[in-house]
């Protein structure tokens, strides 16, 4: 099958994507060949300077050295052990995470979505035993936890509402940064207020301090939990390692994904003592902690810690900042925002997706996450020359779509 595809050529192989491919969204026509560093090359051999990163997830860049050297090792030692035992990997990128932040436990699964569920049910899990059969979550409106049909219903997603009916009760949306409307609806039924610190597909919408900090304070008043969810904002992309740390406060729960694996699919929900409640049979899944997804997990976050990458992202994300303040009046830019290398502006007119589309024959991957908003959420290892390449890149397409 492998000698078939690579005497295809490029039209042959987009028939066969558009024949073969579950339709699940609009692609455009190119397929992606390989990568290095802050760029990727097409079938055809053109190049794309990436400010998407996988959608944050190539955290250190496309195809590093430690992730390539890792997997051989790893692959050519154990790959799959079965969830049933302990395999060395799984210990010691355990006691990474858990040194490097609030808590004492982690479960690690594939996916964000899969995170945000062990989340869910533990939150759930603890209301029914010490919240007198607690189950209702508050979520906010435009967060994104997933596309299980739980994470879709915790999701605060308009256009959601009426999909892959009836979905999971028990979620409340309340609007994001409004203390008073969270106020407004806990209850004896409350086990857990779940949120992203910063709204990734929201359209990076930043919770204010003062939010966060109060909503700690009424989940202390009330004996229930604070989920984080951190799959887009954690492992550096902020600025800071975990994106609570710009708070002063700790998170009952969080949940990683997207950079944690550096585009390899894992992801890990952490807890406090204090809530380690499962029994035999309530969490598991056939891939959880598998070794060569550990080793692979271990080495991105070390690499991460170890080269300071949370504080070169927080310095280069201000100057991408900077970078885009220059040009903020000539194109009418608004509401420049964000931490870190995650950051996103409006633009007038709601040309975001026209503005991606033409990125992308110039070569820049570029997101539109709502018509009227671009996000930016390169690879850590970004350089100020690609910075500089980006800004010339949208600037002759601005001044072609305004």
């Amino acid at each position: 099958m492998k000698n078939i595809y690579e005497m295809m050529n490029n039209s042959e192989l987009l028939e066969s994507a558009r024949n073969k491919i579950l339709f699940t969204a609009e692609r455009p026509e190119i397929i992606m060949d390989h990568g290095k560093g802050m760029y990727l090359w097409d079938t055809e051999g053109k190049s794309y300077l990436d400010f998407i990163g996988g959608w944050a997830v190539t955290c250190l860049g496309h195809c590093p050295d430690v992730m390539k050297n890792t997997l051989i090792e790893q692959a050519d030692r154990l790959i799959n052990a079965s969830p049933s035992y302990y395999n060395k990997p799984m210990l010691q990128f355990a006691r990474l995470l858990t040194d490097y932040s609030c808590f004492d436990r982690v479960f690690f699964t594939s996916s964000g979505a899969e995170a945000n569920e062990g989340a869910i049910k533990l939150a759930r899990k603890y209301g029914s035993k010490y919240l007198n059969g607690a189950y209702e979550i508050i979520t906010t409106v435009n967060g994104f936890h997933g596309r299980t049909l739980a994470t879709m219903s915790a999701t605060g997603k308009k256009h959601w509402e009426a999909l892959f009916a009836p979905k999971v009760s028990g979620f409340i949306h309340v609007p994001f940064n409004d203390i008073n409307s969270v106020l407004k609806v806990v209850n004896e039924k409350t086990c857990a207020i779940m949120l992203e610190p910063i709204q990734g597909e929201g359209g990076v919408n930043t919770a204010d301090t003062g939010y966060i900090q109060s909503l700690r304070k009424i989940c202390d008043d009330n004996g229930i939990l604070l989920i984080f969810d951190e799959i887009q904002t954690g492992l550096g992309r902020t600025g800071k390692l975990f994106a609570y740390e710009h708070y002063g406060i700790e998170p009952d729960i969080m949940t990683l994904a997207k950079g944690i694996g550096g585009g390899y699919p894992l992801s890990a929900m952490l807890t406090k003592e204090k809530f380690n409640v499962f029994e035999p049979g309530d969490q598991g899944g056939t891939y959880s902690a598998q070794p060569l997804g550990m080793a692979v997990g271990f080495a991105v976050v070390n690499e991460i810690i170890e080269k300071k990458l949370p504080q070169k992202a927080e310095i280069m994300g201000q100057y991408i900042f900077d970078r885009l303040f220059e040009i903020k009046e000539k194109y009418g830019f608004e509401n420049i925002r964000g931490k870190g290398l995650l950051l996103a502006f409006d633009i007038k007119n709601e040309k975001g997706p026209e503005i991606v589309n033409e990125c992308l024959k110039k070569g820049l991957l570029l997101n539109s996450p709502k018509s009227s908003s671009i996000r930016l959420m390169p690879p850590l290892v970004v350089q100020k020359e690609d910075v500089d390449n980006m800004i010339c890149v949208l600037e002759s397409v601005l001044q072609k779509v305004f």
